[in-house]
């Protein structure tokens, strides 16, 4: 790329000390309507770019690229993921891609933990009654939830966040079990005391928590699907932090509907920012918890997503390879 100042073209709004160094880095485009782009504003914005700063909620298609003037060398994704990206189609014009991985480990292996904890124990129904004004006073058999400690945690997919989670669940007294790909190295199974199973299908069914923390791939697709959740035992509890469409959510449905889950915990939906009504009622109904895809956010990601962003930009500008270049397929 040949611009000393290239244009770098955001699209949304981002955390304002990661704009002032955009703004001192870049010929910087930002926006001040913190709202998603339709695709023939994506397309419009794309034409004065020589870098585009996406974000998840960007479906950056292959007919958007193709749209996309020569001068676009890099697309540079403010995420985790770029399941949101055609990575084939950006590499077939030439376009790299680049996304922030790592930044969110700590804080979605907390949130995952946190669900775990607030389904067993209820909380989201606990903390409705005293607003209501519902509460009557301490009962030996009211509001009882679930132990969490000496539970089977089982984990889908153990990378770097489910590595993290399992750390914690060790803390709070789960026995670790997990599905992945390929088993982790011996040395990592031995520190997090994890059982690895080969079949996700016999691991489902031994499980009393699952939690998913695999990325979204054409492979991951209703992973959990509706024949793979009827595995899971009618006590057990499911953690979907990850992404929605790994989930089949009508199945999910069907089954906290005819009391063959015990609950669910969620923060991530096949169709955001949409939400099945079916699960919002069986949400008023303490069945499940919903949560507004809000596991990475904290001050301390956000800004360290746009520092991993810019230095994914500058050292593409100074014509290396960035550090976190995505290829098809990976």
């Amino acid at each position: 790329m040949s611009k000393i100042r290239p244009v770098v073209v955001v699209t949304r709004k981002l955390p304002d000390v990661v704009e002032a160094r955009m703004a001192e880095l870049f010929d910087v485009r930002l926006r001040t309507d913190d709202a998603p782009m339709s695709p023939d504003g994506l397309v419009a914005a794309m034409q004065d770019a020589d870098v585009l700063v996406p974000t998840v909620t960007d479906s950056i298609t292959d007919s958007i690229i193709a749209g996309a003037p020569a001068r676009l060398k890099l697309i540079a994704n403010f995420g985790n993921g770029v399941d949101n990206i055609d990575v084939a189609a950006a590499r077939r014009k030439g376009i790299t891609v680049t996304n922030t991985p790592g930044v969110l480990t700590e804080d979605m292996a907390d949130f995952a933990m946190a669900l775990i904890v607030a389904v067993a124990r209820r909380f989201s129904e606990g903390a409705r009654v005293i607003p209501q004004g519902q509460w009557h006073g301490w009962s030996p058999n009211w509001m009882l939830g679930r132990r969490v400690a000496g539970k089977r945690l089982g984990i889908v997919g153990m990378g770097r966040i489910g590595q993290a989670l399992a750390k914690r669940a060790r803390a709070f007294g789960l026995q670790v079990h997990y599905h992945n790909r390929r088993p982790v190295s011996p040395r990592i199974e031995e520190e997090l005391q994890a059982t690895y199973w080969e079949s996700l299908d016999r691991m489902l069914a031994r499980m009393d928590i699952v939690s998913i923390n695999c990325p979204h791939t054409p492979a991951t697709f209703h992973l959990l699907s509706a024949r793979r959740l009827k595995l899971l035992k009618s006590d057990a509890i499911l953690i979907n932090t990850a992404r929605g469409e790994i989930v089949d959510t009508d199945a999910l449905a069907d089954l906290l509907e005819t009391d063959h889950l015990a609950g669910a915990g969620l923060d991530v939906y096949e169709h955001e920012p949409a939400v099945p009504e079916r699960l919002v009622r069986l949400a008023d109904a303490g069945r499940v918890l919903l949560l507004p895809h809000m596991g990475s956010s904290t001050v301390e990601s956000r800004v360290e997503m746009g520092e991993k962003v810019i230095i994914n930009i500058k050292t593409y500008i100074d014509g290396h390879t960035p550090p976190d270049r995505v290829l098809p397929g990976l």
